[in-house]
């Protein structure tokens, strides 16, 4: 079988048990894969098109927007390659978790930003273990 990259790119992209999600200089879902469907619950059919504001808490939008159009703006992000953000989110029931992500800024021919992708682990079962183990510590003191 010969070797496609433009194949792999799209399994790895549709199939990656972490979320990857790609939103347009408008804010809007343009890429859902199946892991993004797992951790918020939402089937693509229903993200695509959407504001990112299905999975951002209402409570943490404004920064959200601020960061984003800053990053439009300049071009510049503080969550590079080498960054981890850790971040709550919300699922399709309106649940919260814990999110780790990294962002990729997508350039257009002009040098323009013109969208950014995310890629997402839940991490919440961690974020949790780690709250209760520093209450215990803290307990302990």
């Amino acid at each position: 079988m010969p070797f496609n990259l433009d194949q792999i790119c799209r399994q790895l992209v549709e199939q990656a048990p972490d979320a990857i999600v790609y939103a347009d200089e408008q804010g809007l879902i343009r890429l859902w894969n199946a892991g993004a469907e797992r951790i918020f619950g939402y089937p693509a059919a229903e993200a695509l098109g959407q504001s990112l504001d299905i999975i951002i808490p209402e409570n943490q939008r404004k920064r959200h927007w601020d960061g984003f159009g800053r990053t439009l703006a300049t071009g510049a992000t503080r969550y590079g390659a080498d960054s981890l953000l850790s971040v709550p989110a919300i699922r399709k029931d309106g649940s919260r978790l814990s999110v780790e992500f990294t962002i990729l800024p997508f350039h257009g021919e002009s040098g323009r930003i013109v969208g950014m992708a995310a890629i997402m682990r839940d991490v919440t079962i961690r974020f949790e273990e780690m709250k209760a183990l520093r209450k215990q510590v803290a307990g302990a003191q």
